[in-house]
């Protein structure tokens, strides 16, 4: 995914928050997905608005002191969430 797309979930998934699993979920007709607090951060800014350097952008100001690590992170998990189907280009 470059830093322009403006990615966005795809209809096949529900993200939430579950009590149950005391995590964030992506849910699908198939089962769930728990999320990790880093990668519930990340798709909690993919609105279909905010392009992927927005979404860097403010991970990085929400968690100062290692953009490197930042951009680099979310990097990779829009790339996997890509591929896995996830998310999709708004």
């Amino acid at each position: 995914m470059t830093n322009t797309e403006r990615p966005r979930l795809s209809p096949h998934f529900v993200f939430r928050w579950e009590a149950s699993q005391d995590a964030h979920i992506l849910l699908y007709p198939e089962g769930l997905i728990k999320l990790n607090p880093a990668a519930a951060e990340i798709l909690k800014r993919c609105d279909g608005e905010r392009t992927a350097e927005a979404i860097i952008a403010d991970l990085d100001a929400a968690f100062p002191g290692q953009p490197e690590a930042i951009a680099g992170d979310t990097h990779a998990f829009l790339e996997m969430a890509s591929a896995r189907g996830w998310l999709r280009p708004a």
